[in-house]
């Protein structure tokens, strides 16, 4: 499941992130590795971008990104 589709307050773990080039870098500097969880603070009235809790720091992340990590639910 994609991260795009949790819905707010749901935490979640990452499995795999499917990203390449500056992107997969850009996501993983901002800590998104393997096995770290993630809480969904919020999403913007349409639903884009969303504000994301990853490692004791907020971050907002476009859906279009958020799509490209796998989750598993907690």
């Amino acid at each position: 499941m994609g991260l795009d589709e949790i819905k707010k307050g749901n935490i979640v773990k990452i499995l795999k992130l499917n990203a390449q080039g500056r992107l997969l870098y850009k996501l993983l500097d901002m800590g998104f590795v393997n096995g770290a969880s993630i809480e969904i603070i919020r999403e913007a009235p349409l639903y884009d971008p969303m504000e994301l809790k990853i490692q004791n720091y907020h971050i907002t992340l476009r859906k279009s990104e958020a799509k490209l990590i796998e989750v598993e639910m907690i």
